[in-house]
């Protein structure tokens, strides 16, 4: 079944404008799907007409592609090997070329594997992608987006270890790595006044006076919020702990939390999707993953000018450099944690280096404008490419 919608816009694409293939898997919250709703949101759609193709149909973030008046259309796949997927396979490759669609930008394990061979086929420029470092949500599909990476004419990846990665063990070309990071939209550099940041806080049953904790993660194994749980216990009386997100291990760590005696200073937030940069409301936000690609959280919490507490895997150093704009801690030392909690107390001339660094380094480096003006070559590269290929065939 083929779903498609259509909402009024205002920035009508330009005749010429180049036609992308957006490829999603699905519409849910996460690191990867908020880094492609926001991509497709700061792209000009004057110059580029986006078509977005997802695998699954709905979740909280469908609203938002709907209010960009794009076309959205639903590939309903089943398991890989099956007629289904095939048969889908086909209808995409139809609808590629029916939409005149130029370039195929594919986000994630499962588009790459399903979207980039038939994009290829499509005879259309393909950028497939990789977000992540270790963790993968089925391990078993890694030889299958291997795979998948020889019929990219890019693979998009979100800091120098993943390129590293798949330079050394995936064996992509150099030349066909392009590194292009997480990015922040200006609002996230917003702050809200005091008293919207009290009442936030009371709305999470913090106590007034509290130092506050935080962490923006799924909540899951690979996040380890087990590790911030066992520092919040050696820490003192008046830290409080607030945990935004949602997961399969939630019950899990409220069972730790009981365990560890400090459920009263543990708040579950649960997963919110906001406008307000997060991390303003925190006194220090915290990230203790076992891996990561590039996270989301890190750059945003340097935005709000909220100090970091992380541990030293995936791309976070190449985020935080220790004791400039953050603090590292080692991997499942809770008692570094908490020492680096009550330093930061203590510490006043340490919380203003940080709070103002942060938001020099996001701007500096990860402000949308930037990042997307390169994305937008990079689109533009390829067209360029396959036209010089196509008149030297001729």
């Amino acid at each position: 079944m083929q779903t498609t919608t259509h909402v009024a816009c205002s920035s009508r694409a330009l005749p010429g404008a180049l036609r992308v293939g957006y490829c999603i898997d699905s519409f849910d919250i996460g690191g990867t799907e908020l880094n492609a709703v926001r991509t497709v949101e700061a792209l000009d759609r004057r110059r580029f007409q986006v078509t977005v193709f997802h695998l699954h149909e709905t979740g909280p973030l469908r609203a938002r592609y709907e209010a960009l008046g794009l076309q959205l259309l639903h590939l309903p796949i089943g398991r890989l090997y099956s007629p289904r997927t095939a048969g889908q396979g086909v209808r995409f490759l139809r609808l590629l070329r029916r939409e005149g669609i130029e370039v195929v930008h594919t986000h994630d394990l499962y588009t790459n594997i399903f979207a980039a061979p038939w994009g290829r086929l499509a005879g259309c420029r393909v950028v497939a992608s990789r977000r992540w470092l270790d963790a993968s949500p089925r391990p078993g599909l890694l030889p299958l987006n291997r795979c998948s990476y020889r019929f990219a004419h890019r693979v998009v990846v979100n800091s120098s270890v993943v390129a590293r990665l798949m330079i050394d063990r995936e064996r992509v070309p150099a030349a066909r790595v392009v590194e292009l990071p997480n990015f922040l939209e200006e609002r996230a550099f917003h702050h809200v006044a005091a008293e919207v940041r009290r009442a936030r806080r009371n709305s999470w049953g913090i106590p007034q006076g509290a130092f506050v904790m935080g962490t923006v993660a799924r909540l899951a194994p690979e996040k380890n919020h087990a590790m911030v749980l066992r520092a919040l216990q050696r820490l003192d009386e008046d830290v409080h702990l607030v945990l935004i997100g949602a997961g399969p291990s939630r019950r899990e760590l409220e069972e730790l939390a009981r365990e560890l005696h400090v459920e009263r200073r543990l708040h579950f937030a649960g997963q919110l999707v906001e406008s307000e940069n997060l991390h303003q409301f925190f006194d220090a936000s915290v990230l203790c993953s076992r891996s990561e690609g590039f996270p989301n959280a890190i750059i945003e919490a340097l935005a709000a000018a909220c100090p970091v507490i992380a541990t030293p895997v995936g791309g976070i150093p190449e985020i935080i450099v220790d004791r400039q704009t953050g603090l590292l801690v080692p991997v499942d030392q809770p008692g570094a944690l908490a020492a680096s909690v009550q330093e930061l107390r203590r510490d006043a001339a340490l919380r203003k280096l940080l709070s103002e660094a942060g938001p020099e380094r996001a701007r500096g480096k990860y402000h949308q404008t930037l990042v997307i003006a390169r994305l937008e070559a990079l689109y533009q590269d390829l067209v360029r490419e396959a036209g010089k290929r196509s008149a030297v065939l001729t």
